[in-house]
């Protein structure tokens, strides 16, 4: 985490019309983040975060020029940077979020129209200022029966082996790059819980259905899993796998915050698949999913976090690397081949 000067963190804007500082001054009134000048365009968005050094920087994706801006900020000058999206603009040159993410931004959010909205982004922002990020490569590049000692095997197992994946800030472009390398024949479903802003998971669903050749879909109440097939968790439920290999939406409380929980997929999946359970905990901020991967672990079944390296925020791997859940620690880049791997053991 990187301290606040004097408490305060200082917010580059960005955008194509000159209006976002105007419409952005309730972020301000906190006395928590301050506007590091009144912002700046498109074009001039590196050169302005190479003199400022803002802690953070927000982009209006209002404009197909905008990615252009968050690739060569995150290819030359890497800092926290978060996409603002107009759900309510028409088409045209309207920038999908997701291709922010994967190049690099850290978090992508709606633009905010009452003063609470301003409020839960201010907050956002402060979190989101003290990550240290590393340099974004793609801009810049443009055995079968396996039990644990003391683990008994399932009397009935389940018909195919299940991945279950917990991801939280950095998550949507880590998934992205696993999935991209897993082919359409993958002898697994794999269920994701993904922290991420309320609304957009139907359009991560869709964005990592462009990137891989698996089928993708966000998850309904009563689905039933299909290897080759992802399920991304939705909004507001927790999502769950049933040993009938089908899913449930539970619309419980938060778990230590968070709705969906990843926590509560990966024990989820532990008690339904036992030892044919792979769980894969990446980049994210907290402790979320450590505990469930534990459980998956201790079940019989095999585990991965992605290695501190390779991460956005080493938080949720970390946590499940400390707590002895993780069998394996691995690179980002190495996380599919070893996942079609353990798929044919399990």
């Amino acid at each position: 985490m990187r301290p606040a000067k004097n408490g305060i963190y200082r917010v580059l804007l960005v955008d194509g019309s000159g209006r976002l500082y105007d419409r952005a001054r309730p972020l301000f009134e906190t006395g928590d983040l301050l506007p590091s000048s009144h912002g700046t365009d498109y074009e001039g968005a590196l050169a302005a975060v190479m003199h400022a050094r803002p802690d953070i920087v927000v982009v209006d994706l209002g404009h197909q020029d905008a990615l252009g801006a968050v690739e060569a900020v995150m290819a030359e000058q890497p800092t926290p940077l978060l996409g603002l999206y107009d759900g309510r603009q028409k088409s045209g040159n309207r920038v999908d979020p997701f291709r922010a993410l994967a190049l690099g931004a850290l978090d992508v959010a709606e633009l905010p129209e009452a003063p609470a909205g301003w409020a839960d982004l201010a907050r956002k922002l402060t979190l989101l200022a003290q990550v240290r990020v590393v340099q974004h490569v793609q801009g810049k590049l443009r055995k079968k029966g396996r039990t644990l000692p003391g683990v008994p095997a399932l009397g009935s197992e389940p018909p195919f082996p299940l991945v279950a994946v917990a991801a939280s800030l950095g998550g949507p472009k880590a998934l992205s790059q696993i999935l991209r390398m897993i082919p359409r024949g993958f002898p697994a479903p794999i269920v994701v819980c993904q922290h991420i802003s309320t609304g957009f998971t139907e359009g991560l669903s869709q964005w990592l259905a462009a990137e891989t050749a698996l089928d993708v879909a966000e998850a309904r109440d009563g689905d039933r899993l299909r290897p080759g097939t992802v399920f991304i968790a939705p909004s507001g439920a927790h999502l769950l796998v049933r040993d009938d290999a089908r899913l449930k939406l539970d619309d419980g409380p938060p778990i230590q915050g968070f709705k969906p929980s990843c926590d509560a997929l990966l024990f989820s999946a532990a008690e339904a698949f036992g030892r044919r359970a792979v769980g894969v905990i990446l980049t994210g901020m907290g402790r979320d999913g450590a505990r469930g991967l534990k459980e998956i672990r201790a079940r019989g079944g095999r585990t991965i976090a992605q290695d501190e390296r390779t991460c956005v925020v080493f938080g949720m791997p970390g946590e499940a690397v400390s707590l002895g859940a993780a069998e394996e620690v691995l690179p980002l880049d190495a996380i599919a081949a070893h996942l079609m791997r353990l798929v044919d053991q399990c």
